[in-house]
């Protein structure tokens, strides 16, 4: 059982994510693990995994619906990655609750960082928003899809931050299509782990629901706030990266150093 605390703490987490991916988008579910094991305090570091991805799951289903409705998803090429990508996931979630839980957070700390050097690279807005499916880019959707599904799969968290680049490279679409299309997959991923996961007894179903509710209420603040702030959000994704680098910092801190690195 949790204490009416740790109840309150999961939904401002949630709230923090969410309003974190409403104002400067992707790269703000990889602060859920984080701030369920040192903010709500859950112990064991695959059950934060399992309920994050549960977490992102239902926040990245919910923005789903408002691009859908702009029409910035390209659904063709949407599926075909994330089908291939939930296999991957699938494969990735399994290998990662056979890791021991404090070399999976070091490995997990090292993913945090390589997030924060994706944000802080500029993204191209070019592309073919009239892009159509082929087979030359049915086959780089599968393989790109796959990779980045087990990697997403493996560390718990959505992976927009490689899905977005990654439909990019495979098709060829700008990237607001590339947002809008990334969030199927990265729902479809986070619910394939949250599956594996769930299935290992591995999600703390009460804080999981907390956690989506206060996304979903911070994910419509952060919206509002982008708006407003649209002209310093560039600043904004670096002050962000800045704070995945010093969470990640902090994680390394705080975790043993695995066998294989103490020779």
């Amino acid at each position: 059982m949790f204490s009416w605390a740790q109840e309150g703490l999961a939904v401002l987490s949630g709230g923090a994510v969410g309003f974190s991916l409403g104002l400067i988008g992707g790269g703000g579910s990889i602060l859920a693990v984080p701030l369920l094991l040192y903010v709500v305090d859950i112990d064991d570091p695959h059950v934060a995994i399992g309920t994050s991805a549960l977490s992102v799951a239902a926040n990245a289903f919910a923005n789903l619906f408002g691009h859908w409705r702009a029409g910035n998803v390209k659904w063709s090429c949407a599926v075909t990655f994330a089908l291939a990508g939930v296999v991957g996931a699938a494969i990735g979630s399994t290998l990662g609750k056979l890791v021991e839980g404090q070399q999976l957070l070091f490995l997990f700390a090292l993913a945090m960082i390589a997030v924060g050097v994706a944000m802080l690279r500029p993204r191209a807005a070019a592309g073919d928003p009239d892009v159509r499916m082929t087979g030359g880019i049915a086959i780089r959707l599968v393989a790109i899809g796959l990779v980045v599904g087990a990697v997403s799969g493996f560390f718990g968290i959505g992976g927009g931050f490689l899905i977005v680049p990654g439909l990019m490279l495979a098709s060829g679409m700008p990237i607001l299509n590339a947002i809008g299309s990334s969030l199927f997959s990265v729902g479809s991923f986070s619910m394939t782990t949250a599956i594996n996961y769930a299935l290992s007894g591995l999600i703390e179903w009460v804080i999981a629901l907390l956690f989506i509710a206060g996304g979903i209420a911070g994910g419509y603040l952060g919206m509002r706030a982008a708006m407003k702030l649209a002209a310093n959000r560039r600043s904004l994704t670096l002050v962000f990266a800045g704070i995945i680098f010093a969470v990640a910092i902090y994680m390394l801190a705080r975790t043993r150093i695995p066998p294989w690195l103490s020779i």
